[in-house]
């Protein structure tokens, strides 16, 4: 596949809504000097002809001048060599190996270090520096070495400070400048030793502390460093990618079966292109522990495709990922047998307007995705560059959790039915759980509420983005309301003209004003559902209904209003709550589906006010408000602020010198 950082195709989609961590480009990119000849390891003092040499790669060359230690991924070739005889060695190795390779576990675990006991040389400085493994250096990434700089990195900060290292800060922060001495720290425009430091400084500025660089901004620095490495022949300029292989076989029956035949005589082949695909077979047995695929007796015996020999079939299956990953190709033409995709129908139907899923699937299922849409572009199978244009990332649902006096674990029904509740400890709401137990189950919910309480609760509550805390009150809230719904429906429906009556010619004022909102009502539901806001959705919907429930019909053109409104209400609320919304509008009288209805078109004439309302100024403070058309003349304007009590008050005994009115925006009357 082409190089994205040579092809420009870092990704142009818009941000995702939610918390993300971890990156949505095809792979992790970073920018900076990798050293060949960097630095010198040598046992201390060091043996006759000197040591060997170690690769480092930095993102921050910047602040090489502030390095205080190196540290060696566990598993780096070196550190055997460098170890091999020392105590606790390969037990610190298989700490290491325990923690796993992901960011978010090396990141939450405490940084732990083995002292080598040798030194390497500073590639600049020349002088000596201790070498240490460390846990949060992976040797996967990088050259599986770095320089530590404890005072801008904050896991070489935490490090230091845990092994009593150098902490020496080289980028001050863009506060008035003070001059540094050699090895004191600055932040916030003071000086500081470095015991003073209570965490990494991050942050831009200008590079002290650095000989040839002081006074240089970072990206300066890092370009200069930079230069000077690849001048004297210690390094160079390069981009680094955060590449990690995947491995795609499960040892499960479910999923699609890896098409690879294993020959004695002629290894690994692929199966012939008319034996696809690979079915699993129905007689499977889950007795035994293990690939149950590998128990099965004669599935997996074959003829090798390429000699007819007697062969064995792969009993792996892939990931579910690798099917996923380009299942939206798929999607566009599911019957063709003959190619995965027709290329018309994929550039007819492709990219996907909007990915809904949550915030783990961000660093996994869409980097799998983004892979396979360039690997199949690049095959000639399809034109478009990303499978996505839009990414929503939802919350998760959470709740409290209980613990009785034991520690153990408690469903809330458990605890609920506790008689002395002083005994139980009550938790904070955390993601739901089977094993804390802090789980509700939806039918319970469904049984109790019905499921159009439930569905309103889960989106009202909050945005859709954020997580959401399941509360007793909340659910009874949202009940509550469609119990309102439905009952203030049936008391009106009986004085309502009839589904197919005729809409009036002139409408009284209190009609006028209860279509205006319901038509303004539209427009903002619409924008907020369109907005993925669907907490603002439904508060407009609340805001409309208080607005029927206290509209009193005074004639046919009232209660024509007051049906209409009705019958927009309904359209609107009918995503969060069908169930609801298909009973009413069927007691409205219509003998069709509400879900065969169309959104509601509003009327353009009712989104536009009659008046607006302005606060009048007097000397630059508001002192009144007045309500004009949007079309009053400053004449208008001028008598209606005039006339206003308090305006009267703050003129009183003043001469008006001047009139302001901005339509629409502003009065402002100058009097002195």
């Amino acid at each position: 596949m082409k190089d994205p950082a040579a092809s420009g195709e870092e990704m142009k989609n818009p941000a995702p809504r939610g918390e993300v961590s971890g990156p949505l480009s095809p792979a992790g990119r970073g920018l900076g000097l990798r050293g060949d000849n960097f630095d010198h390891p040598h046992p201390n003092p060091p043996p006759q002809g000197g040591g060997d040499f170690v690769e480092v790669y930095t993102t921050r060359p910047d602040t090489l001048f502030g390095a205080s230690f190196m540290a060696l991924a566990a598993d780096h070739p070196i550190a055997k060599k460098l170890c091999a005889d020392k105590e606790g060695f390969e037990d610190f190795v298989k700490q290491c190996a325990a923690l796993g390779t992901s960011e978010a576990a090396i990141e939450q675990a405490e940084k732990l270090g083995f002292d080598t006991g040798y030194k390497a040389t500073h590639p600049l400085l020349g002088r000596e520096i201790p070498i240490y493994l460390a846990n949060f250096v992976l040797m996967d990434y990088g050259t599986g070495a770095v320089f530590g700089v404890p005072a801008h990195d904050q896991r070489d900060f935490d490090f230091a400070r845990k092994y009593g290292l150098e902490i020496k800060q080289v980028i001050a922060s863009p506060s008035p400048s003070i001059p540094l001495p050699e090895g004191r720290g600055k932040a916030n425009g003071e000086n500081q030793g470095e015991s003073d430091l209570k965490e990494a400084y991050t942050g831009p500025g200008k590079l002290v502390n650095s000989q040839w660089l002081d006074g240089m901004s970072v990206e300066d620095a890092k370009a200069e460093v930079i230069k000077r490495c690849k001048d004297i022949g210690n390094g160079f300029g390069t981009t680094q990618f955060r590449l990690r292989d995947w491995g795609i076989s499960r040892q499960r029956y479910w999923g699609c079966p890896i098409p690879i035949i294993y020959c004695e005589d002629c290894g690994a082949v692929p199966v012939p292109e008319d034996q696809l695909p690979v079915t699993l077979p129905d007689d499977i047995s889950f007795n035994k522990p293990g690939n149950p695929l590998a128990h099965h007796p004669t599935w997996k015996n074959c003829a090798c495709p390429k000699c007819g020999q007697s062969a064995t079939r792969e009993t792996d299956t892939f990931d579910t990922f690798f099917e996923s990953s380009w299942y939206q190709f798929r999607y566009c033409d599911p019957h063709n047998e003959t190619a995965p995709v027709d290329k018309s129908k994929a550039k007819y139907w492709m990219p996907v307007e909007q990915y809904i899923g949550g915030v783990e699937h961000a660093v996994l299922h869409l980097l799998y995705a983004r892979f396979f849409t360039k690997a199949m572009r690049d095959c000639g199978y399809v034109e478009c560059d990303e499978p996505f244009l839009g990414l929503f990332t939802q919350g998760m649902v959470t709740h409290e959790t209980y613990q009785d006096s034991k520690g153990k674990w408690l469903f809330p029904s458990e605890y609920e039915a506790l008689t002395d509740k002083t005994k139980a400890k009550i938790g904070p709401s955390i993601k739901m759980s089977k094993s804390k137990k802090n789980v509700i189950d939806p039918q319970d919910i469904i049984d109790t509420y019905g499921a159009d309480a439930a569905r309103l609760f889960i989106l009202s509550d909050s945005p859709p983005e954020r997580d959401l805390e399941w509360t007793e009150a909340g659910i009874e809230g949202a009940w509550k309301f469609v119990n309102k719904l439905h009952r203030t429906l049936m008391e009106a429906r009986t004085s309502l003209p009839g589904a197919d009556s005729e809409a009036p010619l002139d409408f009284s004022d209190n009609a006028t004003n209860l279509r205006r909102a319901s038509h303004k009502t539209i427009v903002g539901v619409a924008k907020a559902i369109e907005d993925f806001a669907m907490n603002k959705a439904v508060a407009q919907i609340r805001e409309l209904s208080n607005i029927i429930t206290g509209f009193k019909p005074e004639n046919d053109t009232d209660r024509w209003a007051l049906r209409e409104a009705f019958e927009i209400l309904i359209k609107i609320f009918n995503p969060m709550m069908p169930h609801l919304a298909e009973e009413l509008w069927a007691q409205l009288g219509h003998k069709t589906l509400l879900a065969d209805e169309p959104w509601p078109i509003a009327d353009k004439t009712l989104l536009i006010d009659d008046t607006v309302t302005l606060g009048v100024q007097v000397n630059g403070k508001v002192r009144g408000q007045i309500s004009l058309s949007p079309n009053a003349d400053e004449a208008t304007a001028k008598e209606a602020a005039l006339a206003q009590d308090n305006v009267k008050k703050f003129i009183e005994g003043k001469q008006v010198r001047k009139f302001i009115y901005v339509p629409g925006k502003i009065v402002n009357v100058v009097a002195a």
